[in-house]
């Protein structure tokens, strides 16, 4: 798969620590869940208690590494983060669990990837706050119980639904992140602007908002692009019509489809007449593979309206048509 600017997957660039916000004041959007996290956080300080465990869930590049950061700041104790695939044995996640300081955030990142036996360990961890170690082989083999500090796990996933029952039902607060509206990415790449020291006209802001796919992460990948043009063309301020010409250039258009979508699109309507055409026919015709279309390409085209998913196959919407100026057919 060739690489994306408007990818969701993070990448090192993505990873700067200076633009996430550190409060749930300084956070942008997602107005219902900082809501409601300031309640239970407010509630867990008044009574002197560790917050209840978290998961975040939603499409990646919406905030939930951000969120687990400033959910520790707010509480006023460390963060640890690791991932789902890093923890390969149960053994591996005991030493974290045991590691932790009272009050700790534990930040586990694609927690649906957990391998079923190192959720056994983190269930009496998540309840109780121990560990069942098993001590020897065999029948001289014994248990034995630890206790842990008091600790708050947050849990991060882009598939909720992969998650087990028993995993998510220990978990107190549960969040789901939603797509941004342009208003707010406009806030978020002026923010963005002003942290790195970039002059951004606010109509630039808009324009590059608008491209986004309603996501943070893209939003300021596709301001650092633009602000290399920008240095290189000797322009102190990104204005509109500069922000237009750089992201036209990337081959990213007014709604955040770059050059793949377009050539996935366009071979729906050129070679199949706009569907129906089944998800192999199309992997074949593409050059991809038809995991990496389901799972990459199309859910962003759903979302938006320009594809259908039938039991005959994918189906080009009229909304596609009239994006690419196209005469939509008859029949």
């Amino acid at each position: 798969m060739d690489e994306r600017i408007i990818s969701q997957t993070e990448n090192a660039q993505d990873q700067e620590w200076s633009l996430r916000p550190q409060s749930l004041k300084q956070y942008i959007g997602q107005n219902k869940v900082k809501e409601n996290l300031e309640v239970f956080i407010e509630a867990a300080k008044i009574r002197q208690e560790t917050l209840d465990h978290v998961l975040l869930y939603g499409p990646p590049g919406l905030g939930k590494t951000t969120l687990a950061a400033i959910i520790a700041n707010e509480m006023g104790v460390q963060l640890r983060t690791t991932a789902g695939p890093a923890i390969e044995r149960p053994g591996d996640l005991a030493a974290i669990l045991s590691s932790l300081e009272p009050g700790d955030v534990l930040f586990i990142d694609e927690i649906h990837r957990l391998h079923r036996s190192i959720e056994e360990v983190l269930y009496p961890a998540m309840e109780d706050f121990c560990l069942d170690i098993v001590i020897g082989k065999g029948p001289n083999s014994r248990s034995v119980r630890l206790d842990l500090p008091p600790f708050t796990l947050v849990g991060a996933t882009t598939r909720v639904g992969l998650l087990t029952a028993p995993l998510r039902d220990r978990f107190g607060v549960l969040s789901r992140l939603e797509y941004y509206n342009e208003t707010q990415l406009t806030t978020i790449a002026l923010r963005t602007a002003q942290i790195l020291d970039i002059g951004l006209d606010e109509l630039a802001g808009l324009e590059i908002a608008r491209r986004s796919r309603g996501t943070p992460r893209i939003a300021n990948r596709l301001l650092r692009r633009v602000r290399d043009f920008a240095q290189v063309l000797g322009k102190d301020i990104i204005t509109e019509n500069l922000a237009n010409e750089a992201l036209d250039r990337l081959q990213v258009d007014r709604l955040g489809l770059d050059h793949i979508d377009h050539k996935f699109i366009l071979a729906i309507i050129e070679k199949f007449r706009g569907g129906p055409v089944g998800l192999d026919t199309i992997s074949a015709t593409i050059g991809e593979e038809s995991h990496t279309i389901e799972d990459v390409y199309e859910p962003y085209l759903l979302q938006i309206g320009f594809l259908q998913r039938t039991p005959r196959g994918r189906i080009v919407t009229d909304l596609a048509y009239r994006h690419f100026n196209l005469e939509v057919p008859t029949e």
